[in-house]
């Protein structure tokens, strides 16, 4: 019986910056179709992680892997959401133009893009809810139309996983509750990790959460409590519970 090869398998990974330890000890392994939640406080290391498995950085000890390849070789097959736009919001651009972009063939130059790049962009907007925004300039969006035009952009080249940081940090709570809805409906094609510090709202959607403070331990979901959140943040957090009539 064959095992399934790990979409991400990190072993003993170690990473500086200088003298500066950011990465200690590093091993995870996520199963293609999981749904992980990456958390931990400012300066734990989330962003360096996703660097290394996106092929940005290289790590110093340690081995890692994605989707069977080494990052930078499979970079491609992923879909990657920043947490900040790379482009400025007042930019004279449309909705599918940015998200033609995310095509590997695209041009930079709508006038150029190949019809089934733009096929594939109505496509990507259609699986977002979003297809009615097509038309309209990146800078009318509002905070939860733009994290689906992002998102629109990274599935727009069919990744095989998609990476997700913080995509829900300033959008409010029924909004932040509709673009997880419709991240768990795309876990059935894709694997997921998303970075968030809202522990308790993704645990309603992540299968596990991998805590990350310079070293990282994963848990289940239902194993999160408030001695590993007290470990994770250091002092007293409060916890505030969430309710999602979707999961109920």
């Amino acid at each position: 019986m064959m095992t399934a090869t790990p979409a991400v398998l990190i072993e003993n990974l170690n990473f500086s910056y200088g003298a500066a330890r950011v990465l200690e000890r590093i091993n995870l392994s996520i199963m293609p179709g999981e749904f992980i939640g990456l958390v931990g406080p400012n300066a734990g290391g989330k962003s360096t992680l996703l660097k290394l498995i996106l092929g940005l950085l290289e790590p110093q000890t340690g081995r890692i892997e994605v989707l069977g390849q080494a990052p930078r070789r499979a970079a491609r097959r992923v879909g990657y959401v920043p947490q900040f736009p790379s482009f400025a919001r007042d930019f004279p651009i449309s909705v599918a133009e940015v998200v033609a972009l995310g095509c590997l063939s695209g041009s930079a130059i709508w006038s150029q893009h190949r019809a089934a790049d733009r096929a594939a962009a109505q496509q990507a907007l259609a699986e977002v809810e979003a297809l009615d925004l097509a038309t309209r300039r990146l800078g009318t969006l509002s905070g939860g139309q733009l994290q689906r035009v992002l998102l629109a952009r990274a599935l727009v080249s069919a990744p095989e996983m998609l990476i997700l940081d913080e995509p829900t940090a300033n959008i409010d709570q029924r909004v932040e509750g509709e673009i997880f809805n419709l991240l768990a409906t795309l876990n059935q094609r894709l694997t997921i990790i998303v970075v968030s510090h809202d522990i308790a709202f993704i645990s309603a959607y992540v299968s596990r959460v991998a805590c990350l403070n310079r070293t990282l331990l994963d848990h289940d979901t239902a194993a999160v409590d408030d001695h590993i959140i007290s470990q994770l943040y250091g002092g007293h957090i409060r916890r505030i519970t969430h309710r999602h009539p979707h999961h109920d």
